[in-house]
């Protein structure tokens, strides 16, 4: 009882949060809406009139919804990045901030989940994925998994999120059951990128796919943007917040992207090269991808060239340890690897094992309107989750927040020192320049 009543004032003091702010706060609001509102009216004039109001066709028929849930789904591994130096290694300057990590993990994979639903023709269909309501072929069908996966990554994340406010609503620190629960996350992010890349890797008649490599591709390509887009969010945390994020864990972060970045450069070289240089039929796909084939000019090769270049650059700027801690030099290599790797997963990976198609035809497909403006409404939605979360979870984080009447047990008094225990680092051993120190 103690409990649901604790949960209860939560959710009041959360909604009394999400309808108090100021004007830039309503406007950013104002803004989501209108865009979601935008998107939903696409929406309804593509269920009336079928898919055939987008640019997709027979010969392509994955595009930019596609492509988006591609790259929203490593954006929603990316967590991982936060983690790992957070709960495996302890390091304190970013632990204090791998909650929004999962915070962008939930609105991620809560935007994948829509582009999967908008791509289907007949969202009804989904029910072919439920247990006994439909015929999921689980566990033959990698679609199945892929379901799966993504489900119990978003339900792991949300109960992380809200055990973590919960414990910090209250005044405590995180109980020794939500450790578990954060251990696993590690496995399912990898695990979803995996899948992911598996549902395209798994088709045979798609040669652009078909190769062992795409989902260590997927995985460092993830690690890459991700961060990117957390990076540009910490600094904007520390500006309209009272958040004291540290540079540290900034720099930390950025230099993790940078191994990640040149991984992920060394694997995208291996794959062009082994066609190019055996100069193989399905070497076409790359041809389409870079320049056009057979007369036939290819939309996306602009955008190609420019992914290639941006990651470069920006590889190079988080490999410089100065440019890497410079403000400026910083930004604009998380802007150009998230650009790149954003193009590198949304267009260059879908459409090129398209076209041409296993009969030869080479279709220049291009996102319509509609597509575009279903798009946005998504974004707006997962961008509304992040949003709220990030407004409710800062007065809590800052210690603003806290339950009213809160009394301490012998139990949790026990419980909270143990895991101070925990948290301390090891004593220097005699002689060790620290414990000289």
């Amino acid at each position: 009882m103690r409990t649901l009543r604790l949960s209860m004032a939560l959710i009041q003091d959360a909604f009394r949060q999400l309808v108090h702010g100021g004007k830039l706060y309503w406007g950013w609001v104002a803004f989501l809406c209108v865009l979601v509102a935008v998107g939903a009216q696409a929406y309804a004039e593509q269920l009336e009139h079928g898919l055939i109001v987008t640019n997709m066709r027979d010969p392509v028929s994955w595009g930019f919804y596609i492509g988006n849930f591609t790259f929203l789904v490593g954006v929603a591994a990316a967590a991982v990045v936060l983690i790992i130096p957070a709960y495996i290694y302890h390091w304190k300057p970013i632990k204090e901030i791998a909650i929004v990590g999962e915070m962008l993990a939930v609105a991620a994979i809560i935007m994948c989940l829509l582009f999967v639903t908008v791509d289907i023709g007949r969202p009804e269909r989904f029910l072919h994925l439920f247990p006994f309501v439909g015929r999921p072929n689980f566990p033959q069908s990698l679609l199945s998994w892929d379901v799966l996966v993504l489900n119990a990554y978003l339900i792991i994340n949300v109960l992380i999120t809200t055990h973590m406010l919960f414990r910090a609503y209250i005044g405590r620190k995180p109980s020794r059951f939500a450790m578990p629960l954060i251990l696993l996350s590690i496995p399912a992010a990898v695990s979803i990128h995996t899948v992911t890349a598996f549902l395209f890797s798994a088709l045979p008649s798609r040669p652009y796919w078909n190769a062992a490599i795409l989902a260590p591709r997927f995985l460092t390509s993830a690690f890459c943007s991700g961060p990117a887009i957390i990076l540009i969010l910490l600094q904007l945390l520390r500006k309209f917040s009272d958040l004291k994020i540290k540079d540290e864990a900034i720099w930390k972060i950025a230099e993790l992207m940078a191994y990640a970045m040149a991984i992920n450069l060394f694997l995208f070289g291996a794959e062009v090269f082994r066609d190019f240089y055996s100069d193989t039929h399905e070497a076409i796909h790359y041809q389409y991808l870079f320049w056009g084939t057979h007369g036939h000019r290819s939309p996306i090769a602009i955008y190609t060239w420019f992914s290639v270049i941006a990651s470069v650059v920006a590889f190079l700027l988080f490999l410089v340890p100065r440019t890497r801690k410079n403000v400026i030099t910083l930004n604009i290599g998380a802007v150009l690897i998230y650009m790149g790797v954003y193009i590198e997963k949304g267009v260059a990976l879908v459409i090129p094992g398209f076209t041409p198609s296993v009969t030869g035809e080479i279709y220049e497909y291009e996102p319509s309107f509609i597509e575009f403006r279903v798009a946005a409404g998504v974004f707006a939605i997962g961008f509304l989750v992040f949003t709220a979360l990030i407004k409710i979870a800062t007065p809590i984080m800052l210690g603003r927040l806290r339950a009213k009447g809160i009394t301490v047990t012998d139990d949790e008094q026990d419980e909270q020192d143990e895991q101070d225990e925990q948290d301390e680092p090891a004593p220097a051993a005699p002689g060790t320049a620290e414990a000289a120190t």
